[in-house]
């Protein structure tokens, strides 16, 4: 896939239709709608290009902050698997967001004469105060087909990146899975932690968290821990280890089945399928080990 800051940047060779979106989580309503439109760019000989923007709008606007169900590169990866060869990351400012609809098209979008058809979402909205839609596009873009994007839903409502984390933050991964169409997942370097879980008998796996990246709602977990391209089944802590300290430093720690590997400073991806239960503070550390083994079973019975 390449990767361009500007369509100004992509070569004169290509011709191109062109879709925008900020496509956090790459999720099933945005990979059907990309499937549609590579389709009809294919069947007009044309490639599909991109347009994305970093940082994501909301962390700039909003100062919102750990959200993003996928980091920037997770993304691209995400893309690329769905059969992106062509992205823009535009870089998203303050300046940026105030430039008028006619701006942004003039300045972005019209800027490359090999543009031949632009997909908008039926809810996209550009230019200061999102005052530009499809109908501003196809009055100003007067040489190129602009097409609107129908929405994608299902009984759970239509496919969108708040609706998946709206889940996650319940503590419903089995739902975020349906909208996403994959198990979501956070990936980070194994970091040291206190070393509790291997003095009673369950060592973990502690991740360092990216903190712009949507954390689930505090719990166990059934996961999957990918390692070096193999799958392991694992359990996963999200929390403040309440039975061992009190204070509000968040932790996510993966205890994996069957495996006994040095993998400090490794990276592990985990993958969330159900919330086991509730993190709480148990009144010996007996009572703890009686829980976790509990947890283990439960989730070894997942996959029997």
């Amino acid at each position: 896939m390449q990767v361009y800051s500007s369509l100004k940047e992509i070569p004169d060779s290509v011709k191109f239709g062109l879709t925008i979106g900020n496509f956090d989580g790459v999720h099933i309503g945005h990979q059907k709608l990309l499937k549609e439109i590579q389709e009809e760019c294919k069947s007009k000989g044309l490639d599909l290009v991109v347009m994305t923007f970093v940082p994501h709008p909301l962390a700039i606007l909003k100062n919102e902050r750990s959200f993003l169900l996928n980091t920037y590169e997770e993304r691209k990866t995400l893309l690329k698997d769905h059969g992106i060869k062509h992205l823009v990351e535009v870089p998203f400012t303050r300046d940026f967001s105030t430039l008028s609809p006619t701006d942004f098209l003039d300045q972005h979008i019209l800027v490359n004469g090999n543009i031949k058809l632009f997909f908008l979402g039926y809810d996209f909205a550009f230019g200061a105060n999102k005052l530009g839609n499809h109908s501003f596009a196809q009055k100003h873009c007067k040489n190129i087909d602009v097409i609107v994007q129908a929405k994608v839903a299902d009984e759970e409502g239509t496919y969108s990146s708040s609706l998946a984390r709206k889940f996650l933050l319940e503590g419903d991964p089995e739902k975020a899975c349906k909208v996403l169409g994959r198990a979501f997942f956070l990936k980070g370097r194994v970091i040291k932690g206190a070393g509790r879980g291997r003095q009673i008998g369950f060592p973990t796996a502690n991740i360092e968290l990216d903190f712009t990246r949507l954390i689930p709602q505090k719990g166990v977990y059934s996961t999957i821990c990918s390692f070096r391209g193999c799958d392991y089944l694992s359990i996963t802590n999200i929390g403040n280890n309440p039975t061992f300290k009190n204070d509000n430093s968040l932790n996510v720690e993966t205890n994996i089945f069957d495996f006994d590997h040095d993998i400090y400073g490794e990276e592990i991806q985990i993958h969330f399928f159900q919330k086991i239960r509730d993190e709480k503070k148990f009144n010996s550390v007996n009572e703890l080990i009686t829980q976790i083994t509990k947890d283990v079973s439960f989730r070894r019975s997942l996959n029997a």
